[in-house]
């Protein structure tokens, strides 16, 4: 494929992309397709590219990367169901160009997810956003102010939330079968390998690396996932998995915004240059409730759930299910398995569960909410605001860990820190031109 004129890439910027030449928005009516392009087709992408081409009511009409290498893999993969080849293009706005595109589905890494769904939004598309909605705070709030402005849907992909099991799960507990709740438990643990050392490398044909960092700084080309370990591109395990788990726990439980947030741990083990802790510990201060969160990146006995386990009619072994979530009610206690898991509820004799609901895991019916918001102009069960505030869970923690492991009291309305300004620097990034992020959407 050609590559990309650098120069002809950088005319414009987003402020321009969003006040002119938008193309009318198509309505989808009940019998129509819903056309969508992919933008990034790494491992998530493909998968979700997967999930799409089975549909009979979805056409699939791009898939676009960066890196042209990755084309080949999800290829073979929507050749596998016989589905017509999409247009592959390196340039997401060819995308947003195209008024018979009604979706563009973000799964690029942490650092696009913003830009990439604001700029649909403006171009009139709807979104499907993976996890973890935004890199910093601020641009949560831009990609729901986005949202609202435009009238586009944004679907977050945290999709447990769409598991019949959940929404029995949070019935239960909002009608007070575990007694008063005052303690919330979640935990990410499990065994991340050190990052192997960076060696500067030749950016390869087909990459364009320079588009890949975007809005962040410009690094120095390594191949590999370092760059997981790096403020600017990631925000480590909280928001890159475990914010799973904190969304799960404020929608059974009925959580919002914290008052506050107190963070310890550190880099205690995997010492390969990262900036982002490899263990966590956060306290989250509600009215009469404190939501504690646990992650560790070291620990070969934790293990995510088995695929024999998420879609059968069968328990993990709780105490070493790494993705868990453990309420704590005066009457009774759940424990909670993200993935299809399901749940079994404890009371006083704690010998045998006295409630519990096997589980089934979530994406198809995630997909399935997200393609009838999009046809019923309705809100989706994981709406950009809600994949706000879980999100921001996770950022709220780790700034407390960047001004020194400090108590942080939030204003929820505002979306500020009132007791440290230095932790409100770290609301909003640092954008490098021309992918910047204005605060006008």
């Amino acid at each position: 494929m050609k590559a990309i004129n650098r120069r002809n890439f950088l005319k414009g910027s987003v402020a321009a992309a969003a006040v002119s030449g938008l193309p009318a928005r198509k309505s989808v009516a009940a019998g129509d397709k819903i056309v969508i392009g992919i933008m990034g087709v790494a491992g998530r992408g493909t998968k979700l590219a997967e999930y799409f081409v089975q549909r009979d009511d979805i056409e699939i009409a791009y898939i676009c990367d960066v890196d042209t290498r990755r084309y080949a893999w999800t290829l073979e993969v929507l050749d596998s169901y016989d589905a017509p080849r999409p247009k592959m293009v390196e340039d997401f706005r060819r995308i947003l160009d195209d008024p018979a595109v009604d979706v563009l589905v973000n799964a690029t890494p942490d650092h696009w997810h913003a830009l990439g769904t604001v700029m649909a939004c403006q171009a009139g598309k709807d979104v499907y956003v993976e996890k973890p909605l935004a890199h910093d705070i601020n641009e949560g709030r831009k990609m729901i102010e986005a949202a609202r402005k435009y009238k586009r849907v944004v679907q977050v992909g945290t999709q447990t939330r769409s598991a019949p099991y959940v929404e029995e799960a949070r019935e239960l507990v909002q009608a007070g079968k575990l007694g008063d709740v005052h303690l919330v438990r979640v935990c990410n643990m499990m065994r991340h390998s050190p990052s192997p050392k960076r060696a500067e490398q030749p950016v390869p044909a087909g990459f364009d690396w320079d588009f890949w960092c975007g809005p962040a700084p410009l690094h120095t080309y390594s191949p590999g996932r370092w760059w997981t370990g790096l403020w600017d591109f990631y925000g480590g395990a909280i928001p890159g998995d475990a914010v799973h788990q904190l969304d799960l726990a404020r929608m059974i439980v009925g959580l919002g915004c914290p008052r506050s947030v107190y963070q310890a741990g550190g880099i205690y083990h995997l010492k390969d240059g990262r900036e982002i802790p490899d263990t966590q510990i956060a306290t989250y201060e509600y009215d009469n409730l404190d939501l504690v969160f646990e992650a560790g990146l070291w620990m070969p006995y934790q293990k995510k759930i088995p695929n024999s386990i998420r879609d059968s009619d069968s328990f993990p072994d709780f105490r070493f299910c790494s993705t868990r979530v453990e309420i704590y009610g005066t009457e009774a206690m759940m424990f909670f398995g993200r993935q299809g898991g399901g749940w079994q509820v404890f009371n006083e004799d704690n010998t045998e569960p006295v409630l519990q609901k096997y589980g089934r895991q979530g994406d198809h019916r995630h997909l399935e909410n997200f393609v009838n918001a999009v046809r019923n102009r309705s809100t989706p069960v994981a709406d950009v605001e809600e994949g706000h505030i879980s999100t921001l869970l996770a950022h709220l923690a780790n700034i407390s860990y960047r001004v020194g492991n400090r108590k942080l009291l939030f204003d929820s309305k505002t979306e500020t820190f009132t007791n440290c300004d230095e932790a409100n620097e770290y609301l909003k990034r640092t954008y490098r031109e021309p992918w910047v992020l204005r605060d006008e959407v």
